[in-house]
């Protein structure tokens, strides 16, 4: 089977990690968030991954073609000249995706969850249909374009965009899995599926909708991306609780690479990923944390709801809350405060940052 993942994006809510690396190859849980996703596919049976890309491709390619040898499957590259859209390259992909003329996975890029594959599998061939889409419940549907459609059967009756009288809860969560025909529906142009494809082929009662059990998270913005890593902790808690680190100091869910070294009387968690070759000095307190490959912690600092990106410095008895975002190699001095700074790689540091804001 084939899977394409559209990775065309410039990842800009993510900045100022996607400054230094593509969103896909931004480590989510120390391990890149395509990874996550291929790792699934190659589980469930696909031999043949294609990325849909445009920025920063040759960096994605790198990684790919490691990742290729490692796995032991395909990986194409679909470049886009200029951007498709969301559909447009289904279109550019398209010789790619009918070499045969099974169905094929097609996968946003800032998806994380329990990934359904096999079931997507069964439950299209089941319907016969031309689309399957997952979706997922939300609390809040009035911020979202939700997904009607009928409860037994699953056929989609149609789409309504941030409804503000209950219609439904259910979203589209950006895994689909098609039949070649619906490739006959899109044209090589900018074209959205979820707003010019889908409507069409509901109407002609083609596509249906899957309902996805577990968590769900679209990690493409800082504060997300912190929710997905809380989310994504307790499903490894539920499955792998092997992969948690435990001991003195560490408080429910904590991800640790075995090449981290932490110090004494530290503090850390719940819900903390610490990346490799990070050190952690002595008396450091980490809750609801990402800190990334490489990165310093001087001691007696203290973090919540924060990324650190990689090679980064945190002085001694610094403050660090409210979904800061420090880029690649930055130096914070010590004894300063962050409350929701978000900083660009390379910087220093040397004064707080009591409000929010972007220090260029």
């Amino acid at each position: 089977m084939k899977a394409l993942i559209l990775v065309g994006g410039y990842g800009t809510r993510l900045r100022p990690l996607t400054l230094s690396v593509p969103k896909p190859l931004v480590d989510f849980c120390n391990k890149p968030i395509l990874l996550h996703q291929v790792e699934a596919l190659v589980k469930a049976g696909v031999t043949h991954v294609i990325l849909a890309v445009s920025y920063m491709s040759d960096m994605l390619e790198k990684e790919m073609k490691e990742q290729e040898k490692r796995l032991g499957i395909r990986i194409s590259m679909s470049h886009e000249k200029e951007p498709l859209g969301t559909a447009g390259p289904l279109a550019l992909a398209r010789e790619l995706l009918t070499e045969n003329s099974e169905p094929f996975f097609v996968l946003n890029s800032d998806v994380i969850c329990d990934f359904p594959f096999e079931d997507m599998v069964r439950f299209h061939k089941h319907h016969g249909k031309e689309g399957t889409i997952v979706v997922t419940k939300v609390e809040e549907p009035s911020k979202y374009g939700v997904v009607v459609y009928e409860t037994e059967s699953g056929q989609i009756q149609r789409f309504v965009e941030k409804p503000q009288v209950f219609v439904s809860n259910k979203i589209n969560s950006g895994l689909y899995i098609f039949s070649p025909a619906v490739l006959d529906r899109i044209q090589l142009r900018p074209t959205s599926i979820e707003k010019e494809i889908f409507p069409a082929m509901a109407q002609e009662g083609q596509l249906y909708a899957m309902e996805l059990q577990g968590f769900w998270m679209d990690i493409g913005q800082p504060k997300d991306f912190l929710t997905g890593m809380c989310m994504y902790l307790q499903s490894v808690r539920q499955k792998h609780p092997e992969w948690l680190h435990a001991g003195p100091g560490f408080i429910g869910n904590v991800l640790v690479d075995p090449t981290a070294k932490i110090g004494q009387n530290c503090s850390i968690g719940p819900n903390v990923t610490i990346g490799p070759g990070v050190t952690v000095e002595d008396g450091v307190r980490i809750k609801r944390c990402t800190v990334m490959k490489g990165s310093r912690l001087h001691s007696h600092s203290w973090l919540e709801s924060s990324i650190v990106g990689w090679s980064s410095s945190v002085g001694q008895w610094v403050r660090m809350e409210n979904v800061t975002v420090l880029g690649e190699d930055v130096i914070v001095n010590d004894e300063l405060y962050l409350n929701g700074a978000n900083v660009l790689p390379h910087k220093c540091i040397s004064e707080s940052v009591p409000e929010p804001r972007i220090i260029m």
